[in-house]
């Protein structure tokens, strides 16, 4: 995703409850409410979005999750249709309270944008209970599990792609062969974070080089596809009478992001979060309607879908990070320098 193609960061509001909450974890501890009730039983929860979870009640739920399914796939779409319906709202996560850069808290349950709600699942299907959720949703989401907003994973296809190899690694070559297209990105991460956060770092540009399948050719490559691997929109400006191999130099970027599931009759799908709550859509109704403005788009000068990137998860991503992480995976740093742990 190309942070500077969106639009202006939006207000923040923050609950007294969520900032004790996040005060105890940068100490180390999670201390649930003093005033929150007791959790719902299982079987209520059952019934109930997981949206309108409270913490206490997603840590049990994971628990009886990880006890009642043991395959991550199953786990990951379960989580993921659970979430149906769920509010959409961009820029919903930050480093409050351990930073005042952006001012957002570290996570939220009852909305999402596109890519908290993809972190969000894997950390939960990943998770055994609430404090190892947000311990891997931090491991997710910034780079080597430091927290910070220089180090946190802005472009999806320079930072998260590469950051999260352990999770889930990226398949486009393979599914696409000659069919790939090529596109290139200036990456420049010290004018970005001086227009969005008004910080002064300095952060050599990078020259990111991708390919990505092109839209049309998504749908009969999709048969490949398994649940719970990644799908990545690509977007960018086409210019009319451009060559195509011209028009993606530095105008095309990942926009979005979603979760490939098979519907009931084995049709591709992806959940993804985008306005105005969580949806699930066959892959074909998704391109259909992106690609139903394309002349105008372009005669506009407006960014539209170009493809698609395609990324595989790991048959054991903890094992994978644990490789990289030490045993005590995940590893997640505090800013400034401590770790943060469980004890």
């Amino acid at each position: 995703m190309n942070p500077d193609s969106l639009p202006a960061q939006p207000g923040v509001r923050h609950s007294v409850a969520a900032i004790v909450v996040l005060s105890a974890l940068a100490l180390g501890a999670f201390l649930p409410f003093a005033t929150a009730a007791a959790p719902r039983a299982i079987a209520e929860l059952a019934s109930t979005p997981l949206y309108q979870f409270t913490e206490p009640e997603v840590g049990a739920y994971l628990a009886h999750l990880h006890a009642t399914e043991p395959d991550l796939r199953k786990r990951i779409v379960h989580l993921a249709r659970k979430n149906l319906g769920q509010p959409y709202e961009l820029y919903l996560l930050g480093e409050m309270p351990f930073e005042t850069h952006d001012p957002q808290p570290l996570y939220s349950l009852a909305k999402s944008d596109c890519l908290v709600f993809a972190e969000h699942t894997f950390a939960m299907a990943l998770s055994r209970d609430w404090t190892g959720f947000m311990r891997l949703l931090q491991r997710i989401r910034y780079r080597d599990g430091q927290l910070g907003v220089v180090t946190r994973n802005h472009f999806t296809e320079a930072d998260w792609n590469p950051s999260n190899r352990w999770l889930a690694r990226d398949i486009t070559a393979e599914l696409a062969g000659p069919r790939a297209m090529k596109f290139d990105q200036s990456i420049d991460r010290t004018r970005f974070l001086k227009k969005r956060y008004q910080l002064d770092v300095s952060i050599p540009v990078e020259r990111h080089r991708d390919i990505f399948v092109p839209y049309a050719d998504a749908p009969a490559l999709a048969a490949s596809l398994q649940e719970g691997d990644i799908v990545e929109i690509v977007r960018g400006v086409v210019k009319p009478g451009v060559p195509a191999n011209d028009i993606f130099g530095g105008s095309a970027w990942i926009g979005h992001v979603g979760l490939f599931v098979r519907g009931p009759d084995g049709a591709p799908h992806v959940i993804h979060s985008t306005e105005p709550k969580v949806r699930e859509e066959a892959l074909g109704a998704l391109i259909a309607r992106e690609t139903a403005r394309n002349a105008q788009n372009d005669a506009a000068g407006k960014p539209r879908l170009l493809g698609f990137k395609f990324l595989r998860l790991e048959a054991d991503p903890l094992a994978s990070l644990r490789q990289l992480d030490g045993p005590a995976a995940p590893r997640v740093t505090l800013p400034g320098g401590a770790a943060w742990t469980e004890n």
